[in-house]
């Protein structure tokens, strides 16, 4: 069953987000802090715009997500506004700012910045909402992203929205989004797993108009 996110979601579905926060497998091999990381890509959708989510339900458990925001700008000011000041804060009193794994990922970043990784175009004009999916592993290749994201873009016609556009890292997940009536916008590299992966990965933006 496919229903809208509501509160007693909000573990079930922070737990599926880290577990598949590293392109399908857990953050936990890039990141060291699951509360830090998960927060970081889980508040906003959660605590800010509850509306804009979907879950999948499988017997009573909640097996896969979509976190979604009609207005990508709007929410990247939320966030840099209400949300990123109290985790830095957070992650510097615990000490997970300091974790070696951690550090190895920030300097890898700032690397990656400085190559102009993370200038992009911006689609949010034409293509203004943005969504991630989620879904546990064993319930993978079911049918369930699709019937997240028909539900999530019946909503967003409902609500007048234009368009959406997102990003994945995943050939997979590119080609589904594909298979969805995606339009492919751009397509770049990041480097900043490559001291995990021992390689560049891409950067594949999608987008759709509604």
């Amino acid at each position: 069953m496919v229903r809208r996110y509501e509160l007693r979601d909000r573990e079930a579905v922070r737990k599926i987000v880290f577990d598949c926060a590293f392109m399908g497998e857990p953050g936990s091999i890039f990141f060291d802090g699951e509360k830090t990381l998960t927060d970081s890509l889980t508040l906003y959708f959660t605590d800010y715009e509850p509306q804009s989510s979907f879950v999948c339900e499988i017997e009573g458990r909640v097996v896969g997500c979509l976190t979604g925001a009609k207005d990508k700008a709007m929410s990247e000011r939320v966030i840099q506004e209400k949300i990123v000041f109290n985790l830095f804060r957070e992650a510097l009193a615990s000490g997970v700012l300091f974790k070696s794994k951690n550090l190895a990922l920030f300097g890898a970043m700032f690397l990656s910045m400085l190559k102009g990784e993370f200038i992009l175009a911006d689609f949010s004009k034409e293509y203004p909402a943005t969504m991630h999916i989620n879904i546990s592993k064993k319930f993978r290749s079911k049918g369930i992203g699709s019937s997240l994201m028909s539900s999530y873009l019946k909503y967003l016609k409902q609500e007048g929205v234009l368009g959406l556009h997102l990003a994945t890292m995943s050939d997979e997940a590119g080609q589904f989004f594909s298979a969805q009536g995606f339009e492919l916008l751009h397509v770049g590299k990041r480097s900043y797993f490559k001291h995990i992966l021992h390689k560049n990965i891409p950067l594949y933006i999608y987008g759709k108009k509604l």
